[in-house]
């Protein structure tokens, strides 16, 4: 979640109504990486791991405008997804442009999400550009036959995240080249988009739209 979280601190703006994570994940991946970062200048935002998922609610007594809550990426760990979604507002619903996440996805929504009446949105994620429009195109139709609210906003692959992750930075801390830019900017727009930054949440995107990608 870093990127958007990044994005989200700076769109905020606001020293008295930072930002928050909090992990579930029992895989730690993010307290890996958040440690990493300490070493090289820091995060921008809180962060905590929860290791109990119930303990969610007493964050909101916090001086925090937005929490972001890292849960499982799959649901074998449903129980604590479950859990963690009992807290929650709304939910952002990240998918991967390959068929083969198009099942797993729709199991998350339907079995787990929607039954709860959460406010929640599709964004496509990991798309490689390299790759062309058929695969976005094709996920974007998926999406709209299941009724689902989608994302303007597309999260292109870069090799810079994983990179990121690595060498124990954000992807903001990198030189502004283009790449870092156009890595930077898609969380971002997403950020605003969602209305984290102080801006009105933009109607979902429709599947047609995605030929100007």
């Amino acid at each position: 979640p870093e990127p958007i979280l990044r994005s989200t601190a700076e769109a905020v703006g606001d020293p008295d109504s930072p930002v928050m994570v909090a992990s579930t994940d029992p895989q730690a991946s993010s307290v890996w990486w958040s440690k990493r970062v300490e070493k090289h200048g820091g995060l921008p935002f809180d962060f905590a791991q929860v290791d109990d998922p119930r303990d969610l609610g007493k964050l909101r007594n916090l001086h925090y405008e937005h929490i972001f809550v890292d849960t499982p990426g799959s649901l074998e760990d449903e129980r604590i997804l479950q859990a963690a979604l009992d807290e929650c507002d709304d939910v952002l619903v990240p998918m991967v442009p390959e068929p083969l996440c198009y099942d797993p996805t729709s199991r998350t929504i339907e079995a787990v999400i929607a039954p709860r009446g959460i406010p929640y949105r599709v964004v496509v994620n990991s798309w490689d550009p390299r790759d062309g429009l058929p695969d976005l195109q094709q996920t974007a139709q998926f999406i709209q036959r299941k009724g689902w609210a989608m994302c303007n906003a597309v999260i292109r692959r870069y090799k810079l995240h994983s990179r990121a992750s690595a060498e124990g930075m954000v992807v903001t801390q990198y030189p502004r080249n283009r790449v870092a830019m156009e890595a930077r900017e898609d969380f971002f727009r997403l950020a605003l988009e969602m209305g984290y930054g102080g801006t009105a949440a933009t109607p979902p995107q429709t599947a047609s739209s995605l030929q100007e990608v």
